[in-house]
């Protein structure tokens, strides 16, 4: 087993528990525990492994493994063995983290990062994203937010009730804190005889340390049963057919001119002998745009969430809409991988505009500029738009959803 000092990074003050100490008695004993099970040629700890070690945040690594796993993880780990430092777990998860996190206090890191030896798919976004929502008084849990209808069991094992599942995630990991406050939070929890917390964020929910949620990711799996472990190999195996879900939206609005000197279009006002008429500011773009975003998840239209009678929204920026919309999509695990518009009018030009509209799209759905499109064609002189009587928009937004596309 590997006794070595924990390596201190300068570069980093992020460490990592890796928890790996179970039997894994639901995916069966016939192979060995499940972390050391192997997955496209490799053993699950491996795979888990690699993601933490080879992320530039991430500095010290402890492993906690069962008593009788030495020779077992030092082979599971190949490369990565030399690179951690391991302990022998204890009786429980919660023993077994208290222990790694002993052996992390010597390399003094500002915060930790607590993680199941067995969710071997952990993405280096995911691990950003926790690391970000780390400070000096604040922990950091990825998480989904619960998309299937929850029922609670009666004592007869018939439905006692439908648990409304507004604001309720699953719980992922890794599970980020600040490195002091999560070990004494642990000390506490032991010296009370506390074992029944079922993961970290529990312990520090407990202590007082406020736990912020940031998104998950739905491949971030924890291999639980023998099927998990089945279709984890083949998955990188190549044999397994993934459907993503990937849906898209499309919108459209009009807006007439009225006397003006100028138009909003996706955020930037454009100078123009007119305006456009409308309760809000009348920017078509982002208003077709609502439209779309809201329809990848079967949330109504822009109407539905800001009618036009109400007259809080009297002259009010469009991309107070927009922002709402993205924000539904991201609620429920959506990812927006691309927003087009295509603009129709006789003019103003948009082309001078394309990079500021664009620079604005980009901060109201929080995505790179290449991943938008902003496109504008006349109407040929024909109908209203050719008569220079207003300007349409057509949006389309593609987003993805977690899980794979229903059968």
């Amino acid at each position: 087993m590997n006794s070595k000092p924990l390596p201190t990074r300068i570069d980093s003050t992020v460490a990592a528990v890796i928890v790996a100490a179970g039997r894994g008695e639901r995916a069966g004993q016939a192979d060995g525990p499940k972390q050391y099970r192997k997955i496209g040629g490799k053993a699950v700890i491996w795979h888990t492994l690699k993601a933490f070690l080879e992320h530039p945040r991430v500095g010290p690594v402890a492993v906690a493994i069962h008593a009788d796993d030495g020779d077992l993880f030092t082979a599971a780990a190949g490369e990565f063995a030399s690179r951690v430092t391991t302990v022998v777990g204890g009786a429980t998860r919660q023993d077994s983290t208290r222990f790694a996190l002993l052996a992390l206090q010597e390399a003094k890191p500002a915060a930790v990062l607590i993680h199941d030896g067995v969710r071997p798919f952990i993405g280096p976004e995911v691990i950003d994203r926790t690391i970000s929502g780390i400070d000096e008084k604040h922990g950091s849990l990825p998480s989904l937010p619960v998309s299937d209808t929850l029922k609670k069991e009666a004592f007869d094992r018939t439905v006692a009730e439908t648990v409304p599942r507004g604001g309720l995630h699953s719980a992922q990991t890794p599970q980020g804190f600040p490195f002091e406050q999560i070990f004494s939070a642990h000390q506490r929890a032991f010296d009370a005889g506390r074992t029944d917390f079922t993961d970290d964020s529990a312990i520090a929910e407990w202590a007082g340390i406020p736990v912020r949620l940031v998104l998950g990711s739905p491949d971030n799996v924890k291999l639980t049963w023998a099927r998990d472990i089945t279709m984890a190999d083949q998955r990188l195996s190549g044999q397994m057919p993934h459907f993503p879900d990937v849906r898209t939206g499309n919108g459209y609005d009009v807006h007439s001119f009225e006397a003006g000197d100028h138009v909003t279009l996706c955020g930037v006002n454009i100078p123009h002998t007119k305006k456009l008429n409308g309760h809000s500011d009348a920017d078509v773009c982002l208003h077709a745009l609502t439209d779309a975003l809201l329809a990848t998840c079967g949330a109504g239209d822009i109407g539905t969430h800001f009618p036009p009678s109400d007259p809080q929204w009297k002259g009010a920026a469009s991309r107070i809409f927009v922002e709402h919309a993205a924000a539904i999509v991201r609620s429920r695990g959506g990812r927006i991988a691309n927003a087009d518009i295509t603009l129709i009018c006789e003019a103003p030009r948009v082309g001078p505009h394309r990079a500021a509209m664009t620079a604005e799209l980009a901060d109201m759905l929080r995505i790179a500029p290449e991943r938008i499109s902003i496109k504008a064609t006349t109407n040929e002189k024909l109908g209203f738009v050719g008569r220079e009587e207003g300007i349409a928009a057509i949006a389309t937004a593609s987003v993805v959803y977690p899980g794979e596309l229903p059968e």
